[in-house]
């Protein structure tokens, strides 16, 4: 079976959507979590555009924020 990073530019929507509800839970989880692309890139075991398109989902849904470092954390509030 090939990885996430492998996969991504051939993922359906419904496993894009089934990462992008991963990382949303994991940050519902962890409050405070804040990463770096390449920290999240490594975490959730994407390459690191495919953990951009997961990133830039999540903050278009407001979800997600950038921090002034370029880190991502959950927008509160």
């Amino acid at each position: 079976m090939l990885s996430f990073a492998a996969r991504v530019n051939n993922m359906s929507p419904i496993e894009f959507r089934t990462i992008v509800e991963r990382i949303r839970s994991e940050f519902l989880e962890m409050p405070g979590l804040r990463l770096t692309m390449p920290q999240a890139s490594r975490l959730w075991g994407l390459d690191i555009t495919a953990c951009e398109q997961v990133v830039d989902v999540l903050v278009e849904s407001t979800f997600l924020r950038r921090t002034g470092t370029g880190a991502v954390s959950r927008a509160e509030g």
